[in-house]
């Protein structure tokens, strides 16, 4: 039987086959997951219920309720000139459901996409799937994995439709900068016809470095603040998406970039399963719901509530707080921990998200990364994932690994002891890339 032509996903597929066995995970990508009760003790309000047990459990607010997203409205409205409103924002299962939706919407055979690299596989691999032609803008290792802007113009094709950024970025733990964004802002409004883009910033508001406080000019705002005017060329069968009505997708003449997000990386909460997608214009957010209908009718009420209460004015902000205190704490343990083992690891030191790129080389050789993480799991119980393995398709980043140091912190103690006295033994059995 023919299956869809898409590639394994390999970094879930390497969590899934592992992280239910770790003892110190030190892949995972999410902040220290919160309990329900410590949620409801984070409140600024003690007397705020957490859910209603008398709720029926019907679908629910099918695009989400209207305070969950009037909630995320304030947020993406705060210091900025416009405000959001909440009809500009569509709730999905996670952001990985919100990037679906917005590829099955806007991509079509014979469009070409251009996405930011290394990044989470969805973002290049989904839109190939769904028949684009896919160049990889890459980000540059021996430039603190910056992304050169004239690159990016070399990529672009007169049928480029689509720019998909990750920011910060998941593995480096780098960002596009606030002029970098302005420059990509410019490169594609400037083009003829103008690009979309799309910006997974679901890392954000995880910047954790010193240099990056909101008055740095290098601060990456969200895309949305950028207020970006763009066209998406579009003829009758290309306005047509899973068989979208015409008149939902007209020729699009003032369209905001569209920006998922997530309550599971920087606000500890996977296990709700809520993203969202947000965008200015009603048109996009009515075909990106209506490519949602094929996929999702809505999350649970369960899942609704929970996002509302984490998002009110009374808990997030202590949520946050509790989180940039564990990234703070926390990558400056992984900091010590390559110091200590320069002799053989490497970094471009993250400034946010929860993610480290790291290169490690055994007697002046790159190390096989897959070879170095099994070993690793099998004799400590670390994991952590495989640069070329879950991010280079096999081919690039050679004895890179990711770490995701965002665990509670006593976790991330206990695994890099365990690395440490592991690196000074069954490390010199560890696999090397032959030149």
């Amino acid at each position: 039987m023919a299956t869809a032509k898409i590639k394994p996903f390999a970094i879930e597929d390497w969590m899934d086959k592992h992280e239910t066995k770790a003892k110190y995970n030190l892949a995972e990508t999410c902040v220290a997951s919160i309990s329900s009760q410590t949620l409801q003790e984070l409140s600024e309000d003690a007397s705020a219920q957490l859910w209603d047990p008398c709720q029926k459990l019907n679908y629910g607010s099918i695009r989400g309720t209207d305070q969950l997203r009037s909630n995320l409205a304030s947020l993406y409205s705060a210091r900025t000139i416009s405000t959001l409103s909440p009809d500009a924002i569509l709730i999905t299962p996670g952001a990985i459901a919100a990037n679906m939706d917005v590829f099955l919407a806007l991509v079509r055979t014979g469009d070409h996409v251009i996405c930011t690299y290394p990044t989470y596989q969805q973002l290049y691999e989904a839109p190939a799937s769904l028949g684009a032609d896919v160049s990889l803008w890459c980000a540059q290792e021996d430039k603190g994995w910056q992304l050169d802007i004239e690159e990016l113009k070399g990529l672009i094709r007169p049928n480029t439709r689509l720019i998909t950024i990750n920011n910060p970025n998941n593995p480096t733990g780098s960002i596009l900068s606030g002029p970098l964004l302005q420059n990509l802002v410019e490169v594609a409004s400037s083009h003829d016809p103008p690009i979309a883009i799309l910006s997974d910033e679901v890392y954000r508001p995880m910047f954790h470095d010193p240099s990056l406080s909101p008055v740095s000019p290098l601060f990456p705002p969200s895309i949305l603040s950028l207020n970006y005017d763009l066209t998406i060329a579009t003829d009758t069968e290309s306005a047509q998406r899973l068989s979208t009505p015409k008149n939902l997708i007209p020729p699009l003449t003032h369209i905001p970039s569209p920006q998922p997000g997530s309550l599971s990386k920087a606000y500890s909460m996977a296990g709700i399963r809520t993203g969202w997608i947000a965008s200015r214009c009603p048109s996009l957010i009515s075909a990106f719901a209506n490519a949602r209908q094929y996929t999702t009718i809505s999350i649970s009420h369960h899942s609704d509530r929970i996002a509302t209460f984490a998002l009110s004015p009374n808990c997030i902000h202590r949520l946050l707080g509790r989180n940039l205190a564990i990234a703070r704490t926390n990558i400056a343990l992984l900091a010590r921990f390559i110091e200590q083992h320069k002799w053989a690891a490497e970094w471009t030191k993250p400034v946010a998200g929860t993610t480290a790129f790291v290169k490690f080389r055994r007697d002046g050789k790159l190390v096989n990364d897959v070879d170095f993480c099994e070993r690793l799991m099998g004799e400590t119980g670390v994991l952590v994932a495989p640069g070329k393995e879950c991010f280079g398709d096999g081919r690039q980043f050679q004895g890179y690994v990711r770490f995701g140091y965002c665990c509670e912190t006593e976790v991330l103690e206990e695994g890099l002891e365990k690395m440490g006295e592991w690196m000074r033994g069954g490390f010199g059995q560890v696999a090397v890339e032959e030149a």
